[in-house]
């Protein structure tokens, strides 16, 4: 196994936990939902239905994250230490919200349940945006330099320096913000097709989350479709290497429109992904009662963040371009681990489709019995 084959495995790897990632936050679409919600029962049976599943999204994301970091440690080293505000308030909406399913239905806890469906309704928002706005980093940037030679000086060990925000521009950057509303509302219509084949509470519910799916998509179309508009008509970085070293920085114009139309896999995978994402959503408001959407728009969903994520690190692209300096921009070839352990990493991956299989095992389990009144009645 070469580096370059490794370096690309990797990538690979990556970009399906990363797809897994984005399937499963109709947890956190789920838990957009429960401060609005007209009847109570609704309510139990909602956090019911999510609650079974939040330890899976949980888990893949820090999968995800382990994954990408030992792949790519300077990625670690540049994103997670340099806009650590960034990873620090999507950390803290996860461990709101493992608190939350915790303690939210225990006797006797002292804030109450509304004030726990406040902060999951907290890391369905702010989860779901903020991994967005990562991820666009991927294409937009940061704002940061590398110096390798500071790993050989004593005095200042520090390899990476980002900007003095630290994470909060790359929040507020409107371009980072399309694909953080795609995600947040992409996330709702998943949640509402997920509720739709997990709970049977009856026609009006399903009626309600029918509603909820109808404004869900269209805020999801305008912002996808605006993400996708601005991305593929804006200019990015090629990269010109050698042994792992970049050495030249190319602006080329519209570089994910090139990217797209010269990778045939890559086209196919997108369009794939968005065509699946609409088959499961227009079937299902255009059916009198449909509710295997889910499994439609979900595959959709995968297929499409990881064309997302191929458009991004492959074909000569940095997967985190400098916006700072062009030349410091990371790449699968210039910021992964030795071949050694990226190689040992290898052996251990043959085990994720074991892994794979257990949770969908479990899911089937988990869900061989629809929904039908809250938990606290049986």
């Amino acid at each position: 196994m070469t580096l370059d084959l490794l370096q690309n495995y990797w990538w690979v790897i990556v970009s399906v936990l990363g797809g897994i990632l984005v399937f499963l936050l109709f947890v956190q679409g789920g838990q957009s939902m429960l401060l609005n919600v007209p009847d109570s029962s609704w309510t139990q049976m909602i956090v019911q239905a999510i609650g079974r599943k939040w330890e899976l999204t949980f888990t893949t994301l820090v999968t995800f994250g382990g994954a990408a970091f030992a792949a790519f440690p300077l990625f670690y080293s540049t994103s997670f230490g340099g806009a650590y505000w960034l990873w620090m308030l999507i950390l803290i909406s996860f461990v709101v919200q493992a608190v939350s399913y915790e303690y939210r239905c225990k006797p006797g806890n002292l804030l109450g349940s509304r004030i726990y469906d406040i902060f999951l309704f907290f890391n369905g928002l702010v989860g779901c945006v903020l991994l967005g706005v990562a991820v666009a980093m991927f294409f937009f940037g940061g704002e940061f330099t590398v110096s390798r030679g500071a790993m050989l000086d004593s005095n200042a060990p520090v390899v990476s320096v980002w900007a003095s925000t630290h994470g909060f521009e790359a929040i507020f950057c409107w371009k980072n913000l399309l694909l953080g509303g795609a995600v947040f509302f992409l996330a709702r219509v998943l949640a509402a097709l997920y509720l739709m084949n997990a709970v049977n509470a009856g026609e009006k519910f399903y009626q309600w989350m029918k509603k909820k799916l109808w404004w869900s998509t269209g805020l999801f179309l305008v912002f996808f479709l605006a993400f996708l508009a601005v991305l593929l008509t804006s200019d990015g970085y090629t990269v010109l290497s050698s042994n792992s070293v970049v050495t030249e920085v190319e602006l080329t114009p519209f570089k994910y429109w090139h990217n797209l139309i010269s990778s045939p896999s890559i086209l196919i995978l997108l369009l794939l992904g968005v065509a699946n994402v609409l088959l499961g959503i227009l079937r299902t408001l255009f059916t009198k009662v449909y509710t295997q959407g889910i499994w439609f728009a979900g595959i959709g969903t995968f297929f499409t963040v990881v064309a997302l994520f191929w458009m991004a690190g492959f074909c000569d692209t940095p997967f985190l371009p400098s916006v700072t300096d062009p030349a410091s921009s990371l790449t699968i070839r210039n910021a992964s681990s030795s071949q050694f352990t990226l190689q040992t990493m290898t052996y251990v991956s043959i085990l994720i489709p074991f892994v794979v299989a257990y949770i969908w095992y479990v899911w089937k389990q988990i869900d061989a019995k629809k929904i039908t009144k809250p938990e606290s009645e049986h």
